[in-house]
């Protein structure tokens, strides 16, 4: 048991739209992993900033979030990857424009961990996907 949380959230925490102990009310002290998928949108997001005084800001959020523990992507998540988006596929709603979204799926089924989200219609036909849409302050993200 336990969630994985989306990066939209992180930003969120760290733009100050929403608290970590907020999130601890929801979760009931379980456990909240980060994913690799995680760093690699705000990484994304940082190489594009032009604002100096922000992307320091993000960088230094960035740093804190490195010295976190990771889900690690394994095999099986791969394998559940290919199975959702073939299902996805099928059913018409493609997976191709929201790769990250159905990375962050795949570790949450393949671990049977709860999605925590300010963006449930990301990921509300994903199959076998248990998830807890939360709202920040501001659902500017």
């Amino acid at each position: 048991m336990g969630f994985l949380i989306d990066t939209c959230l992180l930003i969120a925490i760290e733009r100050g739209r929403i608290s970590a102990a907020d999130l601890n009310v929801l979760t009931r002290q379980q456990p909240v992993y980060l994913s690799p998928v995680n760093l690699a949108e705000i990484r994304y997001g940082l190489e594009l900033m032009a604002d100096p005084a922000k992307k320091r800001k993000a960088l230094a959020f960035y740093k804190r979030l490195l010295r976190k523990p990771l889900l690690r992507i394994t095999a099986e998540t791969g394998e559940i990857f290919g199975v959702l988006a073939a299902r996805l596929h099928q059913a018409g709603r493609g997976a191709e424009f929201r790769v990250q979204d159905l990375w962050l799926s795949s570790q949450a089924v393949h671990r049977n961990l709860t999605l925590l989200t300010a963006n449930p219609k990301d990921f509300q036909d994903v199959p076998g996907l248990k998830m807890l849409a939360v709202s920040p302050l501001n659902t500017e993200i």
